[in-house]
């Protein structure tokens, strides 16, 4: 079949990634733009011989499962895919996709994995938004005319997906706070007003760059950071002066520089504007100090029951030494350090090992202890820390959405831990290390699904191993 090619489709189910699967005269479509239950007009964007990827351009026959989305900007942000699928759907098909992932990536089968937990706020359930400021300003259909040109230079908002370059302006997103919507406006309006340059990722020259928002959930405080190339004290003042005055429960100011060419919203150097400099949160009975440049779970009500499944799983009596692994800010060892003997947390970013330094001080805690290094390093060479630091009876792992290195998971094995916690964003590659530890001689128990990111089709997962066989 060839590209362009016009063809209509029954879809059938949703896949990973935000698409959908249907099936046609033997060959699998994998389709953008509509939902389960849909019969679709689409067109062939890449073809093969077992499959195609196509986009649908019409729907001629409503799902069941369809609902309007809330945004205006639905469909082309690309932030919230699942915004047109019922949530009841949603969570059926996320749970889906973890099956599917233990099953043939991890060739498991009945796995006992239990019903996806869902969340009460559907929207506005995050504490951190990052911005773009952009010189290629991505149209509306509507601004596509010539007289509309001139607003294609400037841009605050989110990128377009596989667009590096064009951001999307936007002046209401439905995933932060309407807070977060005011002050993203504010700052708009005032960088237009004052003719402030933006970055470009070509010439590398120009003054903004991101605009970072973070709240608290528990404290209601407010943190905004711009992210600028340079230095320039009195366009910060004014700035400063003007989000006082126009969001008045704001708590703290900052201004992040970098010289760096990747547009990553992370300063090498750090201005204080207005308040301290950082935001407290609590999780359980915790509370933590966030910076400008501080890793927080996004969804703060669904962290705190994604810990508590956590510490639920470690099944920690007061004796256990504990092993929290990727421990970033140690947010997930402090909250289980109330019921174990010692945690020792290991991260190889050092601002993180710090923020939990910070955080355990903050919280009081005797029992914490956090290692800077790289985690293979930590277990196969830079070993002098076990003279220290007794063997795990349960080991905590939170890794990136790459999974665990194989060597890690060997030296995991070696230690023989009872319980192996696994926390995931990514179910591909958690069925793949869980396979792993299961020729390692560990059983899985069960696998917990929990919805951090309602309209999305992420998904987070607990996996609970315990040793079983002396290999």
């Amino acid at each position: 079949m060839k590209n362009k090619v016009e063809i209509i489709l029954q879809i059938e189910s949703a896949a990973y990634e935000g698409k959908n699967v249907a099936r046609h005269e033997g060959k699998v479509y994998f389709v953008e733009g509509a939902v389960p239950g849909d019969t679709a007009r689409c067109v062939v964007k890449k073809s093969k011989k077992s499959y195609a990827e196509v986009e649908a351009i019409e729907i001629i026959e409503n799902s069941s499962l369809r609902v309007t989305p809330k945004c205006k900007y639905f469909g082309i942000c690309g932030g919230c895919k699942w915004q047109n699928l019922s949530y009841e759907a949603q969570l059926e098909f996320k749970r889906q996709n973890v099956v599917d992932s233990f099953e043939r990536i991890g060739g498991m089968k009945n796995v006992n994995i239990l019903p996806v937990i869902g969340t009460e706020r559907q929207y506005f359930y995050r504490n951190k938004m990052e911005f773009t400021f952009s010189r290629q300003r991505w149209l509306l259909e509507e601004e596509r005319d010539s007289s509309f040109d001139e607003k294609a230079g400037f841009g605050l908002g989110l990128h377009i997906p596989k667009r590096f370059e064009k951001v999307l302006d936007i002046n209401e997103c439905w995933l932060q706070s309407e807070s977060s919507n005011k002050i993203l406006n504010t700052v708009r309006a005032f960088a237009k007003v004052k003719n402030l340059s933006i970055y470009s990722i070509k010439t590398h020259e120009g003054y903004t760059r991101h605009l970072v928002i973070r709240t608290s959930e528990t404290t209601g405080e407010i943190m905004v950071n711009l992210v600028t190339t340079y230095d320039e004290h009195d366009a910060m003042t004014a700035l400063t002066e003007l989000l006082k005055k126009e969001v008045p429960q704001i708590s703290t100011i900052v201004n992040n520089i970098t010289g760096r060419k990747s547009m990553v919203a992370f300063g090498e150097s750090e201005k204080i504007y207005h308040g301290s400099g950082y935001i407290y949160e609590r999780l359980g009975n915790y509370r933590f100090r966030i910076s400008a440049n501080s890793f927080f779970q996004t969804n703060t009500r669904q962290a705190d029951r994604l810990y508590a499944i956590v510490k639920d799983y470690a099944c920690l009596t007061g004796s256990e030494n504990v092993y929290d692994l990727y421990s970033g800010t140690g947010t997930i060892a402090i909250y289980v350090s109330d019921m174990a003997a010692n945690v020792i947390g290991i991260e190889s970013v050092d601002s993180a090992i710090q923020d939990a330094r910070k955080n355990v001080e903050l919280n009081n805690i005797q029992n914490c202890d956090f290692i800077l290094g790289d985690l293979k390093d930590r277990l196969t060479k830079n070993k002098d820390w076990f003279n220290e630091h007794p063997k795990p009876d349960v080991v905590i792992i939170d890794p990136p959405r790459s999974g665990i290195h194989p060597k890690v998971i060997k030296e995991i094995a070696i230690l023989q831990p009872k319980r192996i916690v696994y926390v995931s964003c990514n179910p591909a590659t958690q069925a793949r290390d869980v396979k792993s530890f299961i020729e390692s001689g560990y059983r899985l128990e069960k696998v917990q699904p929990i919805d951090m990111f309602p309209q999305t089709y992420h998904i987070e997962s607990v996996a609970l191993l315990t040793f079983y066989l002396n290999l």
